[in-house]
């Protein structure tokens, strides 16, 4: 098995574990476990949890960063394909982990262990809408000159807002419902 396919098994079988038993609980040996291998097979991967937590965190985020890419490269309206970049941005870092009882405390983790993973994905993630934003106002797609606002300033804005629901609302069909709200917000705005 190559390395990159152990590795990929390895951080699957840690996110179900962190889920299952929450950050606190879960052992080097939980996730060798779940993985199919020793704890000593593990330690070749990685040197502690903290460093599994923040490489599946950075695959994620990764993953994540191509789902949002295609979502917005896509062919359609621009606020359809920033709903869609938005919905893949938010439920694709929350799905799992806010569906575990431990939720709460993962996400602090997350925090506490990639805080600059997510830094640096929401800092692309402003680049990139702002990049469509002003793409589509270039077209005449949308007009910003009504709201009076620069598309990095805008999607800044797009971003804190969906944070903001995110937080406030939790995930599943509250943050969808609230998304779902923005993007009229949004569509009654700019598109004229």
């Amino acid at each position: 098995m190559a390395d990159d396919e152990k590795t990929g098994r390895i951080l699957d079988a840690s996110l179900a574990v962190f889920c299952q038993y929450g950050f606190g609980k879960t052992t080097m040996q939980d996730i060798a476990r779940a993985a199919g291998m020793s704890r000593a097979a593990l330690y070749l991967h990685f040197n502690n949890k903290e460093d599994l937590f923040r490489a599946g965190s950075e695959r994620a985020h990764l993953q994540v960063m191509s789902e949002v890419d295609a979502a917005l490269a896509a062919d359609g309206d621009v606020i359809d394909r920033i709903d869609a970049a938005m919905t893949a941005y938010l439920c694709g870092l929350m799905e799992e982990i806010s569906a575990s009882a431990h939720g709460a405390e993962l996400f602090d983790a997350g925090l506490a262990l990639t805080g600059e993973i997510s830094r640096n994905t929401q800092t692309w993630l402003v680049e990139r809408l702002g990049e469509v934003l002003d793409s589509a106002a270039t077209a005449g797609e949308i007009d910003l000159s009504g709201v009076e606002v620069a598309p990095a300033e805008l999607a800044a804005m797009i971003l804190a807002t969906a944070d903001g629901i995110k937080n406030t609302q939790g995930g599943g069909a509250a943050l969808r419902t609230g998304g779902s709200l923005l993007m009229r917000v949004l569509r009654a705005a700019l598109i004229r």
